[in-house]
């Protein structure tokens, strides 16, 4: 389940990371200043924000720093553009900045790449699912990013839905007694989606009664010809490996129902901000 507040107890790990005992330099240069400083917090590249959940975490952790949001998540962005302002001690501020930008331009990044995406598959129908490849710790704030960018979350976790993969089916046996176990445990309102790699074991699962399939790394010829499988079956499709922007053209007149991109949280890139006083 979905829960963004629990996400949240890694911004204090960051800042505990970052300060474990106070900061040498600013401390020495502030600590009789009592002026109040303010600084903003801006983009030096189009993106689409996301992130302040974690940017509200990290300005709450010192009591005398105020924010003032100039755009929300979701927004886009350009170079330029002021997105915070801070006001406080300078120290407080200066403390604050590196684990702030950490997780915004993390995040943003994620939110940009998904929007990237989701304008591709555009007036399609096909969804954009991210997956379970996150950074440990991270998987709460990286799937609210690709929320921001216009995509949609995949299992959050593995009590969250039946996706019986490769292992499962080795262990198992086959893929009919894979299907046959979650069959008999699970909940009639629960979907059993398993993961094939060719036809052959796709008319297998739909033999077995599986409710969806994903097909892993399989050819666009493939794809296509699987997708024929629906005018006997009632079954979604979702698609996923090696699934890159490039590719995204060649499978949108297709009949699938999803594209998961592990892509989406494991390898965006970071978006260039800065803070400056």
């Amino acid at each position: 389940m979905f829960e963004l507040d629990k996400g949240l107890e890694i911004v204090e790990l960051a800042l505990k990371e970052d300060l474990p005992a106070g900061d040498l330099t600013a401390d020495a240069i502030f600590s009789d200043n009592t002026e109040i400083a303010a600084a903003r917090v801006e983009t030096r590249e189009s993106c689409v924000i996301a992130g302040f959940p974690a940017v509200r975490q990290v300005v709450a952790y010192f009591s005398d720093i105020e924010l003032s949001v100039f755009h929300k998540d979701g927004d886009r962005v350009s170079p330029g553009d002021i997105i915070y302002t801070l006001t406080g001690h300078p120290a407080s501020i200066l403390k604050a900045e590196r684990t702030l930008l950490n997780f915004l331009q993390h995040l943003s990044g994620i939110a940009t790449k998904t929007s990237t995406v989701v304008n591709m598959l555009s007036g399609s129908g096909i969804q954009l699912l991210d997956t379970r490849k996150t950074t440990p710790g991270m998987r709460h704030l990286e799937k609210y990013a690709v929320r921001a960018g216009g995509g949609h979350n995949h299992r959050f976790s593995l009590s969250d839905g039946i996706l019986i993969k490769e292992n499962h089916i080795r262990a198992a046996g086959s893929i009919k007694a894979a299907i046959g176990y979650c069959q008999k445990q699970a909940s009639h309102l629960t979907k059993i989606e398993i993961e094939v790699e060719n036809l052959s074991q796709l008319d297998e699962a739909l033999s077995a009664g599986a409710d969806g399939v994903l097909l892993d790394n399989m050819s666009t010829e493939e794809i296509a010809a699987a997708c024929t499988r629906k005018e006997n079956h009632s079954f979604f499709i979702e698609v996923s490996g090696g699934i890159t922007e490039a590719r995204i053209a060649e499978l949108l007149p297709l009949d699938i129902d999803y594209i998961s991109m592990g892509a989406l949280t494991h390898s965006a890139k970071i978006i260039d901000m800065t803070l400056l006083f």
